[in-house]
């Protein structure tokens, strides 16, 4: 019998407009070889793939309810992936794929209101969603931001740190929004992905709505992060957390 998140996406699944290649694999345009479109593949992807994993359709914003959903408390631990985060008062960072603001409204309070949280989205539906729990909430450190599928329009080494929670894996364009992202945050600033465990059977999940821990480190090996270690705390995610290598101190010249 599937499970309520299997049952809610046959009614939110946003098609991404992919053409299919007759006889299996072509190369995707203006990317080279770096994915690939496969007419043989899961009916929950797009058909995408990108270094063997296939990308997973995105939620739309008819699916807002579920993001709210009471079991996420108890699925998903959202006050215990905030203690894990280790949030400073006073620091700037980014929620990826914001949704209704979910995991915004969580950082806010740990930074503080002397930080901030940018809450990304590529649905402008969403913004609206948080703008407006943002004005009856009175909080003011949690500005929307409209992203691409390429790109989270945050400024160069503005953020201290980066989080993703349930998202990567539907990213259209994961190295490009990748290397934008890492631009955006401060050396040694931190980039954590949540993705539910592709290893564990029993995570009620969809296959290309999961990863493995070891597919998150093989799509970040060509991008400048230094991996830092993996929390296994909630209970059924993992949370990934990789660091951005520092930029190295100009060497002062040698005596003649």
């Amino acid at each position: 019998m599937p499970c309520r998140f299997e049952r809610w996406w046959l009614g939110i699944v946003v098609g991404l407009g992919i053409v299919f290649a007759a006889g299996g694999v072509v190369a995707q345009e203006n990317a080279g070889d770096r994915y690939e479109i496969r007419a043989d593949h899961d009916p929950n992807g797009i058909g995408k793939f990108y270094m063997g994993r296939e990308i997973a359709h995105v939620m739309g914003h008819l699916g807002a309810d579920w993001l709210d959903r009471p079991e996420r408390e108890e699925e998903e631990r959202p006050g215990k992936l905030v203690k894990i985060l280790k949030l400073d008062e006073g620091l700037e960072v980014a929620d990826i794929g914001a949704g209704t603001g979910y995991m915004s409204f969580r950082m806010a309070k740990a930074v503080g209101p002397e930080g901030r949280v940018f809450a990304v989205d590529i649905q402008p539906e969403m913004l609206d969603i948080i703008r407006e729990r943002a004005q009856k909430r009175k909080i003011t450190n949690v500005e929307p931001v409209l992203g691409t599928a390429t790109d989270p329009n945050l400024p160069e080494s503005s953020v201290d740190l980066i989080l993703m929670v349930d998202v990567y894996h539907e990213f259209e364009f994961p190295y490009e929004m990748t290397s934008a992202m890492v631009k955006a945050l401060r050396p040694g600033g931190r980039i954590v992905f949540v993705e539910y465990r592709l290893e564990d059977p029993n995570v009620p999940i969809k296959l290309v709505h999961k990863m493995t821990e070891k597919q998150v480190l093989l799509e970040m090996k060509p991008h400048p992060l230094r991996w830092v270690g993996t929390s296994s705390l909630l209970p059924r995610q993992h949370v990934i957390f990789f660091e951005k290598n520092r930029e190295e101190s100009p060497q002062p010249p040698k005596a003649p």
